[in-house]
């Protein structure tokens, strides 16, 4: 049984409303040189939302804080909930819950992180929806060490919701979200350097 227990077409008309009456102030993400894009995803209707942002401290404190999920919670605000519910090898299943229409109803996900691994010159860490109430939701986080004392931090957020809605209002949301996951990630790394 579902961590939330919801009808679908509920949990689908929250998320839609959701996208469409959040107030523009509250969309607005951490500006402080953090750049969105987007990035085509195959074998999806729909591209992923992403955020990058050069953070001041180790590749190593960096990965801590990307690694670090039971504290996903209190890194990534936006996350009201964040617990390690599982390991299969050397992946992590994660509990992630965020709510929406100001905590009348919840998205929530089990997202199966895999161990970071080199791809080119990133350290890739993949995470794909295992169970969730939406159809689908893949995360890259990518980190490319620029030098002893700061690393590039990016993060490719795909989220296809369980309810028809506008393509560019969805992408536009997950746009802002990956922004703020790259802030939360970004400040809690900068914090651990600094102490």
């Amino acid at each position: 049984m579902a961590p939330f227990a919801r009808p679908k077409s509920l949990v689908a008309a929250a998320f839609a409303l959701a996208l469409a009456a959040a107030p523009a102030a509250s969309r607005a993400a951490d500006s402080r040189d953090i750049q969105g894009y987007d990035v085509p995803v195959p074998n999806s209707e729909l591209d992923a939302g992403a955020a990058r942002a050069r953070v001041q401290s180790s590749h190593d404190t960096l990965r801590a804080v990307l690694l670090d999920y039971p504290h996903y919670s209190q890194i990534i605000t936006r996350f009201e909930k964040a617990r390690v519910v599982g390991k299969v090898g050397q992946q992590t299943d994660v509990y992630l819950e965020v709510p929406i229409l100001h905590g009348a109803s919840k998205v929530w996900a089990v997202v199966r992180f895999d161990a970071p691994k080199l791809v080119g010159s990133d350290e890739v860490i993949h995470g794909r929806m295992v169970k969730g109430n939406v159809k689908r939701l893949d995360a890259n986080w990518r980190v490319r060490k620029v030098d002893d004392t700061s690393a590039d931090l990016v993060l490719e957020l795909l989220i296809v919701p369980d309810v028809p809605a506008p393509r560019a209002l969805i992408l536009s949301e997950v746009r802002r979200a990956a922004a703020r996951a790259v802030s939360g990630a970004r400040a809690e790394a900068e914090r651990r350097t600094r102490h």
